[in-house]
């Protein structure tokens, strides 16, 4: 342990530990990146003009080792390989920034790592309060999952939840009516709002709330006699006439026997309503930059204007325009240089973060913090249900982003910041940091054991340069010059190569560097 101490001291203390100095520092020995691109793009444009309106310098763009580790994170949320960071940093095509984009958009990973993203909108859990129970998790998140990978128009994935019926078994989407505390029209209309229009409605008159309710009013729910199985249906002989109200206040006559759901699906799917286009565009630009052009990114409404309404509307403009393909969404807010800025600031303006003068630093997510020391020690987890129904067998090899049921969890996942999935609100998950989290990865024998007991890291003990694979693995970058003589001055009383490479993979994986997203 003293040896431990006396490394991280060294080393952390020379770094100064925060992450922001590594990543907008350097030259390091690796090529510069090419100059940044002209500011032509949809994006681009209404950020920069923004941005020059209030004399505020944008930040530089972001170096290759930065870039490649922030794009395999933000789109399938996973950590690069030593291998595969070392391949695009020795990569001369000045378009590979844009090839890695369109190969990481095709990765089978991304499609999970964006089911979990909709999973926690969607309040898919098997336990109190939702109670899906296991079967129709599982039914759930592999269609929403699929969906995804397949890159299914949004419209058409919003439209099939709502307008679903059938066996919660069967046809999956029906399970975002099941999916709610109680089953009254009031909440289902509160979920939808929530989750489609990004809109809380606790501050709506209860007119308007009732009005939209009455989209909702004909829902039926009747058990099989399948365990746990439920049929959900509308009531389409016995409904009655009524009128409902559409959120922008449209009054509608909704005849007896018809389904009233989809009337409501086709008004919201309209690419001129004010909501859709818009809460999407705006929750992708927050999972993707950590701040929304709404924010909080569930919160729209007309006391909480955009900080750029002309990007917003140019957004919205270039969904729609592209047929409601949210593939086509993150390749252009992938590939502009608004993204692609260093996490440094050029001023300490508050308002400079969320106009996207830079990229915001933030903690990885609970699930992509766990793979990624599960990936670079090439250990497992264990997860477990407090009330399982039945016993749910969870693979040692899969990963956490894959888990479909929120009841599934670890002690390693709770500390994190998890949500539970019971409200559809971004904010229940919690990256911020505390000092259980650090005590945790600094001190417990859950972290010492995977490093200890890890093959892969006594197989980079071995291999010709393993300080340059450790810095690879961990943060996908060469160290510099003043780490090299650091970590060279410490080779002389440690243990062999094999103790080298453990202190050091302890002191990596306790940087903010590999903490968090930058």
């Amino acid at each position: 342990m003293k040896a431990l101490t006396s490394l991280i001291l060294v080393i952390i203390t020379a770094q100064a530990d925060d992450a922001l100095a590594q990543a907008g520092r350097r030259p390091t020995a690796m090529p510069t990146t090419p100059a940044e691109p002209a500011a032509a793009d949809v994006i681009d444009k209404p950020v920069l003009a923004k941005l020059t309106a209030l004399g505020i310098q944008p930040a530089s763009r972001c170096p290759d080792d930065v870039f490649v580790r922030r794009v395999y994170l933000d789109v399938i949320g996973t950590l690069p390989t030593a291998e595969e960071a070392r391949a695009f940093l020795a990569d001369r095509n000045p378009q590979k920034r844009a090839l890695l984009i369109d190969r990481l958009l095709q990765r089978p990973e991304s499609g999970d790592y964006w089911a979990m993203k909709w999973c926690d909108l969607l309040r898919v859990k098997s336990e109190v309060p939702i109670n899906l129970w296991p079967n129709a998790v599982q039914a759930y998140h592999r269609w929403v999952r699929d969906a995804l990978k397949q890159n299914m128009p949004y419209d058409r994935f919003v439209r099939e939840m709502l307008t679903a019926s059938g066996s919660n078994f069967r046809e999956p989407p029906v399970n975002f009516y099941r999916a709610v505390r109680d089953r009254q029209p009031e909440t289902i209309a509160q979920a939808v709002a929530l989750t489609f229009m990004g809109t809380r409605t606790e501050g709506w008159p209860k007119e308007r709330l009732a009005g939209m309710a009455a989209f909702f009013a004909d829902i039926q729910y009747k058990k099989t006699t399948e365990w746990k199985e439920e049929i959900v249906q509308v009531d389409q002989l016995g409904g009655t006439a009524r009128d409902a109200v559409f959120p922008d206040g449209t009054r509608v006559a909704i005849p007896a026997g018809a389904d009233s759901r989809a009337v409501f699906a086709d008004w919201l799917i309209r690419p001129e309503n004010p909501w859709f286009a818009r809460n999407i565009v705006n929750r992708v630009w927050y999972w993707l930059l950590g701040v929304g052009i709404v924010h909080e990114p569930d919160d729209i409404r007309p006391d909480n204007p955009p900080s750029n309404p002309e990007l917003l509307a140019a957004l919205e403009r270039e969904l729609v325009a592209s047929h409601y393909d949210l593939r086509h969404l993150y390749r252009r807010i992938l590939n502009s240089a608004t993204y692609q800025r260093s996490c440094i600031p050029t001023t300490e303006r508050p308002e400079a973060e969320k106009l996207s003068a830079h990229y915001c630093m933030r903690r990885l997510d609970a699930e992509v913090l766990i793979d990624a020391i599960c990936q670079i020690t090439g250990t497992t987890e264990t997860y477990t249900s407090l009330i399982p129904e039945p016993w749910t067998y969870i693979p040692k090899e899969m990963r956490s982003i894959a888990l479909a049921d929120a009841s599934i969890t670890s002690s390693f996942l709770d500390l994190f910041g998890r949500p539970a999935r019971d409200t559809g609100l971004e904010s229940e998950r919690s990256n911020a940091p505390s000092a259980a989290q650090r005590l945790h990865l600094l001190n417990s024998s859950h972290i010492q054991h995977k490093l200890a007991e890890s093959e892969k890291l006594g197989a980079l003990a071995r291999s010709r340069s393993p300080v340059d694979e450790l810095y690879l693995t961990f943060l996908s970058r060469y160290p510099t010059d003043k780490e090299r003589k650091l970590v060279a001055s410490r080779k002389r009383v440690s243990d062999g190569n094999a103790g080298l490479v453990l202190e050091l993979a302890w002191v990596l994986l306790n940087t903010a560097e590999f903490q968090y997203r930058h």
